[in-house]
């Protein structure tokens, strides 16, 4: 794969956006949460690349990471060139099948598209697995820049700040996809670029909507069961551990993660929530 398109190819599960005349007053969604005996953290959504000059801040968050004690964050260091030799390194294996013919031929029409919009062709990916395929694609038309984003902002001022991942770690998750899956993302992939539902999530992610957003992630990839539980779900609950026990130790953490780790019955709110947490809107 030419380097130039690996840049960006973390997967965003919210897709950055182009930029708008007029965005919307920002008052993206933060909960506090409070343990049984009074022990205070914060859940944060983020969005990985941004437009230029959108502002997200508000003082409500200015507030809330001037009294957090610890940033918790999905990966520490999401750099490019590490992310780029990893992929590499993960995702290719010599002698795969063309690319139109690893999804159904439903979507083969939207993974053309996707591929001249992205400026490539199907030799590209010759030796490239179908789940980094999938992200190559995805970083190589994302609208936004990964430079923009909330938690690289989040980590750049923290003064204090622990991974609840690692990036190979994260990359492996894709790399575990069985083949079905990872056709499935890829299809998945394709289909979003051909929706482009990006403005509607950002806006709804800018404003707090949740129900909006959760309505707009079950028409994306996060649809697939198999992709969520291993994208979203599955994530959710390794991550309780590390969020309670900064909770209970008086760490005072802002846990800042994908926005759609928050949304719904699976949703780290919900779910801190179901082991006996007070868990508030603040915006």
């Amino acid at each position: 794969i030419r380097l130039r398109f690996v840049a960006g190819m973390l997967l965003a599960l919210l897709a950055a956006c182009r930029a708008a005349p007029d965005w919307p007053a920002p008052a993206p969604a933060i909960w506090q949460v409070t343990s049984p005996a009074g022990e205070t953290g914060w859940l944060f959504g983020t969005v990985h690349a941004l437009p230029a000059g959108l502002e997200w801040r508000t003082p409500a968050l200015a507030r809330v990471q001037a009294q957090a004690g610890v940033l918790l964050v999905e990966v520490a260091d999401p750099s490019t060139p590490r992310a780029a030799a990893l992929l590499r390194e993960l995702g290719e294996t010599p002698g795969q099948p063309p690319l139109l013919a690893r999804v159904a031929p439903a979507d083969r029409a939207d993974l053309a598209a996707l591929l001249d919009r992205a400026g490539l062709d199907e030799a590209d990916f010759a030796a490239t697995e179908s789940w980094a395929a999938a992200l190559v694609l995805a970083g190589a038309v994302r609208q936004g820049d990964p430079a923009n984003g909330v938690d690289r902002a989040l980590i750049a001022e923290a003064e204090t700040m622990e991974a609840l991942e690692t990036l190979e770690g994260q990359l492996a998750l894709f790399d575990r996809l069985p083949a079905p899956a990872q056709s499935a993302l890829l299809s998945a992939t394709a289909r979003e670029a051909a929706a482009d539902q990006s403005q509607a999530m950002l806006t709804a992610w800018l404003t707090g909507d949740e129900a909006a957003l959760a309505a707009l992630d079950q028409q994306a990839l996060l649809a697939q069961p198999i992709l969520r539980e291993a994208l979203l779900t599955g994530r959710n609950a390794r991550w309780l551990g590390p969020i309670e026990a900064a909770i209970t130790s008086n760490r005072r953490p802002l846990v800042a993660v994908g926005a759609a780790h928050l949304l719904g019955a699976d949703g780290l709110p919900a779910l801190l929530g179901a082991r006996g947490y007070r868990v508030a809107r603040l915006q």
